[in-house]
This record gives structure tokens, C-alpha cells and sequence, in this order.
């Protein structure tokens, strides 16, 4: 992969990562609910469900989901399900304060790691997207496994910087709104984003 090459796809990283979706929105409502710093266990599985779209991609598994409609549909359903869900259990948090101890108890660090994992790796718009961008920027004369390491690495620190930035303003700014109804609007209106990412995922065809 060219320098020229590497610095077209770090720009489509950016856009990739800036575009907002269900990870986005997981760590603002994880980082109003816990603090940042408790929220930076769910940035770590969004990038390790990234690492793992990517690996699909680069093994060839990508082009079976593209081309299988019936695992398709499973996995989209699966993720659609699974975001109502979290929109359900966010509408139906707690409306009190929440510390960074009391949080610690209510939601472990790897609860909060496979969560957001599964986010990621349970939305099949994901791997087609990196399945439609990756292989442009892949060199087919070269070594491909370097160069999808390169490409990995490169969208795990921009969406490192940008998930940071989503949290960082759920945890600095949403949770000075202190006031039980106060939360208790952000509870219902993170919730009900995340069932409307459910909605559009399950309405979502190739």
C-alpha cells in the first residue's frame, strides 16, 4: 500500500467514524450513565467488534454475508432485536444520580466490553460497508495481510479519538443535568434511539 493510498483511506476513516450510529450512540448514553472513565470499557469493545468486522472481511467471510441472504437476514434481525433491547433496558434505567462507585457495582467492566462488542459485530450494514470500502485500498500484488493490519489500525485510532469525543461529551455535559427528570428525559430519549436504530436496521435491505 502507497503512502498516497494509506492517506486516502485515513481521510475515509474519519468520515467512516464521524458517521453517526449505534456506536456513537452507545457511548454517549454509557458515558452520561457511568462517567468517562467507566466508559472507556465500552469504547474497548466497540474497537474490539471492529477488529473482528475487519477480520471477517480480510478471511473472505465478508463476501459469504453478502452473498448469503438467509445469514443476512439472521444477523440483521439478531442486531435489530438486540438494539430494541437496549433501548428498552436504557428507557428503564434508574433515574438517580449515578456515581462512578455505584455504577461499578450496577455494570462490571466486561459487561460493558461485551455489550458494546456485540453492538458492533451484530450490525451487518458494518461488514458490508468495510467489505465495499477495503478491498479499493488493498493492494492485490503485495501482501495483504500487512496491509489489512495497517487499514485495522488506522480505523481503530480514529474511531478511538472519535467515540472519545462522544463520550467525552455525554460524561462532561449531559451529566451536569442532575435532576431526576432530568435523567429521566435522557434515559427515554437514548432508549428511544436505540429502538429506532433497531427499527432502521430491521428495515434495512442491500
Amino acid at each position: 500500500m502507497s503512502l498516497h493510498t494509506w492517506l486516502a483511506f485515513f481521510t475515509a476513516c474519519w468520515i467512516i467514524s464521524l458517521a453517526p450510529g449505534p456506536g456513537a450512540l452507545s457511548c454517549m448514553a454509557v458515558g452520561q450513565r457511568v462517567g468517562y472513565r467507566r466508559a472507556l470499557w465500552n469504547i474497548l469493545g466497540l474497537q474490539l467488534g471492529l477488529l473482528f468486522m475487519v477480520a471477517i472481511v480480510a478471511a473472505g467471510l465478508g463476501a459469504l454475508l453478502a452473498a448469503s441472504q438467509h445469514l443476512f437476514l439472521t444477523i440483521k434481525w439478531v442486531g435489530a432485536v438486540y438494539l430494541v433491547w437496549l433501548g428498552i433496558q436504557q428507557w428503564r434505567a434508574p433515574v438517580a444520580p449515578v456515581s462512578e462507585v455505584s455504577a461499578e457495582v450496577a455494570e462490571g467492566r466486561w459487561a460493558l466490553v461485551l455489550r458494546a462488542f456485540l453492538i458492533n459485530i451484530t450490525n451487518p450494514k458494518g461488514v458490508l460497508f468495510l467489505l465495499a470500502v477495503l478491498p479499493q485500498f488493498i493492494d492485490p500484488h503485495a501482501p495483504q495481510a500487512i496491509q489489512y493490519l495497517l487499514c485495522a489500525l488506522s480505523l481503530v485510532f480514529t474511531d478511538i479519538v472519535v467515540m472519545n469525543g462522544y463520550t467525552l461529551l455525554a460524561a462532561r455535559v449531559l451529566r451536569l443535568l442532575r435532576e431526576p427528570h432530568h435523567i429521566r428525559w435522557m434515559n427515554r430519549g437514548f432508549g428511544s434511539l436505540f429502538v429506532g436504530a433497531g427499527v432502521l436496521l430491521a428495515g434495512f435491505k442491500r
